[in-house]
């Protein structure tokens, strides 16, 4: 499992440029719209400092961190939803990812030209999100249509989800006549689990990237603000990130020099990190880390599994097969130094199947298949 978010927005707002710094994966940036046709595919390592930390004690031959996908997608345009600007080809695409990062442009530069001739970040937000669910709309229209056909079927049990799916397809509808995502009628698990086959892309949860200059990149502004407030108003994330300037992290060579250049321009963390970080909130993931000699590893999860699911990460036939688990947290290793103290000290445990792993946990798995 590793966080898999699609990069979107109208052509020229940095979508490429941000790609190509974040994963140093190859990706035409260019002056005009729709250079990129085909999605690029980049996968980048997640910045753990427990990873290695766990390493100053227990020493792997390797390493082996969590990973994100980045898949950068043309830009869309007005019309998208009808085929224009190849946006049937470009929808297609968004609907294989599990997260949106939307990248709207808030900087000003008369020397990179915009699609509608204006800066407007709330105006191109409207315009892609209006595409995604008029996309969507006529997704639920075509299985609103067939609704008949399957409440008439002898099978019982395609009777019966088209029976539970129906209410919820007619509210999807309603809703995305207006123009507004699916992801606004906050359905429950058992709602969205009845119509998740149709891979409705405004169900996705959405992270708005704000592109700015070097200047806004520290406090953010005007263009900022606008979109902080409009994606609060739909309980959507929002992060700021320079695409100039993750180019140039990008060109240097170790950790030490990335983090000099972040502190002499007043950041923390890069764009990159902070985007990983949301991410996993976003899709409420968490990370636990097996750890021997053979190798360290971080194993990304979904907040709240139980360790049976957790086993299941690393292979099928370890939550077939699930017998216990034995636990402790990394925050143990750090403090006594030592799995064999971790152990004096009663701090690891043996779980069961109804274990609810913990963000931080080192395990080791015992499964018999």
């Amino acid at each position: 499992m590793s966080l898999n978010c699609g990069i979107v927005g109208l052509p020229n707002v940095g979508k490429s440029t941000i790609f190509r710094a974040i994963t140093s994966a190859p990706a035409e940036a260019a002056n005009y719209p729709f250079c990129t046709i085909e999605p690029n595919v980049g996968r980048v390592e997640v910045p753990d400092s427990r990873l290695n930390k766990i390493t100053e004690f227990i020493k792997p031959q390797k390493v082996i961190p969590s990973v994100v996908e980045f898949v950068d997608i043309a830009g869309l345009v007005k019309g998208a939803s009808k085929g224009e600007g190849l946006g049937n080809q470009f929808l297609g695409h968004i609907r294989q990812v599990g997260a949106i990062c939307h990248v709207v442009r808030c900087f000003e530069d008369e020397n990179v030209v915009h699609v509608e001739g204006k800066i407007d970040p709330i105006a191109d937000i409207e315009t892609i999100n209006l595409e995604l669910a008029l996309a969507d709309l006529e997704t639920v229209t075509k299985r609103v249509g067939n609704l008949s056909k399957m409440l008439k079927s002898h099978d019982k049990k395609v009777k019966e989800k088209a029976l539970i799916a129906q209410p919820i397809l007619e509210n999807l509808k309603n809703i995305l006549e207006e123009g507004k995502p699916a992801r606004s009628l906050n359905l429950d698990a058992e709602e969205v689990d009845a119509i998740k086959d149709l891979h409705l892309i405004t169900l996705k949860k959405v992270l708005y990237v704000c592109n700015v200059d070097e200047d806004s990149v520290v406090d953010g502004n005007e263009h900022v603000e606008k979109v902080k407030k409009y994606a609060d108003a739909e309980d959507a994330r929002t992060v700021i990130i320079c695409g100039k300037i993750e180019s140039e992290i990008a060109d240097l060579d170790s950790r030490e020099e990335k983090l000099e250049f972040l502190e002499s321009i007043g950041l923390e963390e890069s764009g990159l990190d902070k985007m990983i970080k949301e991410g996993y909130e976003l899709l409420e993931l968490s990370t636990y880390f097996t750890a021997g000699e053979k190798e360290v590893r971080a194993w990304t999860y979904e907040t709240g599994y139980k360790a049976p699911q957790a086993a299941g990460v690393i292979h099928t036939d370890f939550e077939r097969g699930f017998i216990k688990a034995e636990v402790y947290h990394c925050n143990d290793l750090f403090e006594l130094q030592s799995e064999q103290k971790v152990k004096e000290a009663g701090k690891l445990r043996i779980e069961g199947k109804e274990y609810v792993v913990k963000d931080g946990d080192v395990m080791h798995f015992r499964f018999n298949v």
